[in-house]
This record gives C-alpha cells, sequence and structure tokens, in this order.
C-alpha cells in the first residue's frame, strides 16, 4: 500500500417583465451586490427561472451545452444557474481569449447557446456561424448597474467615454440576454431537475499536453466541493456572510469559492469584473467583506493600499490563498493589517477544485498546503510505480480520491484513462511531501503547466504561437520565479539562420495568438534547445539555463 492519509469524514416569445435589480421586491436577504446595486435571494431565483425559460425556448435541454463568455457580473450568475436548472452544461470560458483560442474549446464542445459579454459576442457568432450552429446571447455590463452609474456612463466627458467603452460594446444584430430574461416568463416549477450524477460543468485544463479538454464536473462534485468547503471554516454563520467575488467566475478556483461556496451559504456575494484595488477598497467602505478567497498579489495590494487609504480590513475574518503558493511575508503583512487569518490551499480543475487546505486556526503552517479536505483520501507514490509507497519526508506523485475528483474528460477516453485509476484515485501529477503530522508541501510538479497570475499556461501552446513568428524557427516556454510569487511565462528561442531578434517585437507578435497572460515576460535566445535521445525538448535543462541567464542579468 502507498502511503495514505484519511480524513476526518465529518463533515423567446416576451410576455411580461420580470422583477427589476435593487428595487427591493422579494426577500430582504441580498444575494448579489454589483457596484452597489442589489439583487435578493427571491429576486435571483425568479430571474433564474426566467433565464431557464428563455434557454428552454432556444431549444436547449439536458445535456446541451451552453458557453459563458463573461467577466463577473449579475448575468453571470443567473445564467450560470439557469443553464443547471434545465439539466445543460455550462462551459465556462474566459472574454479575453483569443479568437483562435475561444474557436478550438467551441468546436470541441459545440454549444447549442452562447451567453458572451457584449465585447466579444460578435466574435463568438462569427465562430458558431463557421461551425452552422448555435445562438449568441449578448450581455451589456452597465445593465446591472445601478441607474446613477449607468446615467454617468453616458456623460459628455473622456473618462465615462473610457469608462462606457471598457464595459460595453454595440452587438448590432445580436439579442440581448437582460432584455429576454425581463420579459419572459419564469420555467413551470414542475420542469425535471437534474440529477447529481448529471454533469453540470465542462472547465477547460491544459493538462501535461497544452491541449485543452473539458474536465467533465457533475453536480454531485460542486456540491460536495462546496459543503467540503463549508465544513472547512469553522464560525462562518448561515445568511450573514459578504463574500468578495475578485477572483474569476470561469475559473474553477472562483467558481467554487466565490460562487457556489456562498450561494450554499445564504451569503451576500460582491461582484468585480476585474481586480482593481481602488474599485475593492470602494465596495469595502460600503459592505465589508468578511470571507475573502484570492491570489497572494491580491492579498499583498490590498494589504499595503488599504492602511494608505484608511480602510479598514478587519472585518475579513477568513482569507484563503490558492492557484500559487503563498509567500510567509504576504500571509504576515495580510495578518498583520487585517487580524485574520490567511492559509493557503490546493485543488486542481479535476478536483472541483479543492482539495487539500491548511486548517482555519493557529495550527495551520505558512508554506505548506495543509491537509485533506473532509472526506478526501490522500496517497503519495513513487513517480514511476505508482503501487509503491513513498514514506513521510519523501517525495512523491500525490494521489487523490473523494466526492470532488471529476467524471473524466470531454471525449478524451485515452487521456481520462491516464489520469483516472478504476478505483477513482485521480493522478494529480504534482510531487508533494507529507511530513509525520499529516501535512503535505508541494515541491514540484510533474505536469510542466505554468501557474501566472492564478491561471494556468501550458507551454506547448505558447510554442507553437512563438514557432509562427518570422524569423523564430524553435522554442522552449518554462515558468521562472516571479518576484510577486507565482511564476512568469519565459521563453528560450531558436533563431533562423542570418535572422535578427528584437524581444519587444517577438511578445507583440504572440499577442495576436495569446491571452496576455500567455505572452512571454522574457524571451531568451539560445544556440540550441537540449533534448533527451529521441529529440524531445528537456524543459527542466532550459528552465537551469535561463536561470542563469536571469542571474547574469
Amino acid at each position: 500500500m502507498a502511503q495514505e492519509a484519511r480524513p476526518n469524514a465529518t463533515l423567446a416569445r416576451p410576455l411580461r417583465p420580470g422583477p427589476r435589480r435593487g428595487t427591493g421586491g422579494g426577500g430582504p436577504k441580498v444575494a448579489l451586490d454589483f457596484f452597489g446595486a442589489t439583487t435578493t435571494y427571491t429576486q435571483l431565483g425568479q430571474q433564474v427561472a426566467q433565464g431557464a425559460e428563455v434557454l428552454r425556448r432556444l431549444g436547449v435541454g439536458r445535456g446541451d451545452r451552453v458557453t459563458l463568455i463573461l467577466p463577473n457580473s449579475p448575468q453571470h450568475v443567473v445564467a450560470f444557474y439557469a443553464v443547471l436548472r434545465l439539466g445543460a452544461i455550462v462551459v465556462e470560458h474566459n472574454p479575453l481569449y483569443t479568437p483562435e483560442e475561444l474557436e478550438v474549446q467551441l468546436r470541441d464542445h459545440e454549444p447549442k447557446v452562447a451567453i458572451a459579454w457584449d465585447k466579444v459576442a460578435p466574435r463568438a457568432e462569427k465562430i458558431l456561424r463557421s461551425m452552422g450552429a448555435g445562438t449568441v446571447l449578448a450581455v451589456g455590463l452597465p445593465a446591472a448597474l445601478p441607474l446613477t452609474k449607468r446615467l454617468a456612463l453616458h456623460l459628455p466627458v473622456a473618462k465615462a467615454r473610457e469608462s462606457r467603452d471598457a464595459m460595453t460594446a454595440s452587438a448590432p444584430g445580436i439579442w440581448r440576454w437582460d432584455r429576454l430574461v425581463a420579459r419572459t416568463p419564469a420555467l413551470a416549477d414542475d420542469f425535471p431537475r437534474p440529477d447529481g450524477s448529471d454533469t453540470a460543468v465542462l472547465q477547460y485544463t491544459g493538462g501535461t499536453t497544452g491541449r485543452p479538454k473539458g474536465a467533465i464536473l457533475t453536480h454531485r462534485n460542486l456540491r460536495a466541493n462546496a459543503a467540503q468547503g463549508r465544513a472547512w471554516v469553522p464560525g462562518l454563520t448561515d445568511g450573514e456572510e459578504v463574500v468578495y467575488a475578485v477572483l474569476p467566475l470561469f475559473h474553477a478556483y472562483g467558481l467554487t469559492l466565490c460562487l457556489t461556496f456562498a450561494v450554499g451559504l445564504g451569503a451576500t456575494l460582491v461582484l468585480f469584473p476585474r481586480f482593481d484595488v481602488d474599485m475593492l477598497l470602494e465596495a469595502q467602505r460600503r459592505r465589508p467583506a468578511t470571507f475573502l478567497p484570492a491570489v497572494p498579489p491580491i492579498y499583498e495590494k490590498l494589504a499595503r493600499t488599504a492602511p494608505e487609504r484608511g480602510v479598514d480590513l478587519t472585518t475579513i475574518r477568513f482569507a484563503i490563498s490558492g492557484a500559487m503558493a503563498l509567500p510567509r511575508e504576504t500571509a504576515e503583512l495580510w495578518e498583520s493589517v487585517s487580524g485574520g487569518l490567511l492559509v493557503e490551499g490546493y485543488g486542481m480543475t479535476e478536483t472541483s477544485p479543492v482539495a487539500l487546505g491548511n486548517p482555519i486556526g493557529p495550527s495551520r503552517r505558512v508554506g505548506a498546503i495543509g491537509v485533506p479536505f473532509p472526506s478526501t483520501e490522500v496517497r503519495v507514490v513513487d513517480r514511476d510505480d505508482p503501487t509503491k509507497a513513498v514514506p513521510p519526508g519523501q517525495p512523491g506523485e500525490l494521489l487523490l480520491r473523494g466526492p470532488q475528483v471529476f467524471a473524466g474528460y470531454w471525449n478524451r477516453p485515452d487521456e481520462t484513462a491516464g489520469t483516472l485509476l478504476e478505483d477513482g484515485w485521480i493522478h494529480t501529477g504534482d510531487v508533494v511531501v507529507m511530513d509525520h503530522d499529516g501535512f503535505f508541501t508541494l515541491v514540484d510538479r510533474i505536469k510542466e503547466l505554468i501557474i501566472t497570475g492564478g491561471f494556468n499556461v501550458y507551454p506547448t501552446e505558447v510554442e507553437e504561437a512563438l514557432r509562427q513568428v518570422p524569423g523564430v524557427m524553435d522554442a522552449a516556454v518554462v515558468g521562472l520565479p516571479s518576484t510577486q510569487g507565482g511564476e512568469d511565462v519565459t521563453a528560450a528561442v531558436v533563431l533562423e539562420p542570418g535572422a535578427s531578434f528584437d524581444e519587444a517585437a517577438v511578445r507583440e507578435a504572440t499577442r495576436e495568438r495569446l491571452a496576455a497572460y500567455k505572452v512571454p515576460r522574457r524571451v531568451y535566445v539560445l544556440d540550441d534547445l537540449p533534448r533527451s535521445v529521441i529529440g524531445k525538448v528537456l524543459r527542466r535543462k532550459v528552465r537551469d539555463q535561463l536561470e542563469q541567464l536571469q542571474k547574469a542579468g
């Protein structure tokens, strides 16, 4: 048997308008806050039922895919639960994807409907039209703003125009989601509901190959992980917490730790379309947070800026950091300013995503990823022989089993078989060490993905973009430690004979094919790339070379 840790198991046709946001109708408990415009839980339930009826009239049924390409907003929340209510499948996408990146994923899952930010809706419609299928509905963020802020966007001043252009764009000829929802009756209460084993979400991840593939998350997976998170944090009060959704809901971390976790608590979810420290501090004055899931750079920025602006952070009792390593200095700074706890956790898209976490209390350990979540089993095994145990104190691959473990990859049985074992265990591809007290520390990554700003970047994808740049013959991409925590995407290129090198031009050329966070921060020229005997580029050796070049300046 492998080294194993078992946790304690305790744990269409418009007919009539719907309710208006922020009018105070329905139950008084605020579910959503968007720049001060509020939606109560009663209103949210009504809008979800209306949104579900809109989708039903468009032909969406059980098992159909509905693409969401949205920043955080009330419309995102309504669309998410409307799709689930029908037994259909949500497929989340980053609205900053390039057309090329988006098309690969849309063709993979073939959506029946796409609900898209109006700034990207025309792009999505063009892709779906080329596929010969699908309907696009556009979402304008200003529709969810308070009236005063909505009117301010139309003031004849440059700042108002800049704000309006950042939030919305025209999408001629494309139906508007908000208008359809407001004018459509609610779905019948007796409409069949999905089962726990039904697929709820396809969450794309690149795995070890860099080719995006959809991780199948069931309703049971999502509910289990939200319940595990609830059991993990002592002192939470149902119906009283305020959760800040700074993390994007299209990311697995934000989807669970913000959306499903918060709604399961009956919390008020304060939505931010992007991270902006001024935006967060303004919200903290208006509706103070009690629970903040985020990534280390956000905690660092908030902890340094809030005292300068005279903003009190002591209402934030609990803060959970993920997606990248939490520096000790950041944890200490945050706790000194907020007086609350900042603890680190671990997860992956395939585990919905959280699987381990530090205790919310004095026994937590900065630098460790913690201990298994409730009902989660853990093994540490030899990287080359998963049947061989690895003793405490020695590195090995982390294997997991629990109710949050995904059901496989969409239309990829071979890759599913290579990740999921028959008895429910999943290969994480990460190397950990378990100490004698049962705490785990992440020490290496078998999978060569790069984590930057909390997002996954897959080297193969960036390398392919680099090879299309004129003058670049070959490329290898690795992650080097960032001064802000996590990693910086860093590239080594081999030039064609006689080609000149302009680092800024190479980086700019990749922007046409990649989202901004995937563009290499630095590009170095090498005479050749180190390879194995079968010709495979050895990224570990590339990393060593680039670290030396980085140190040399």
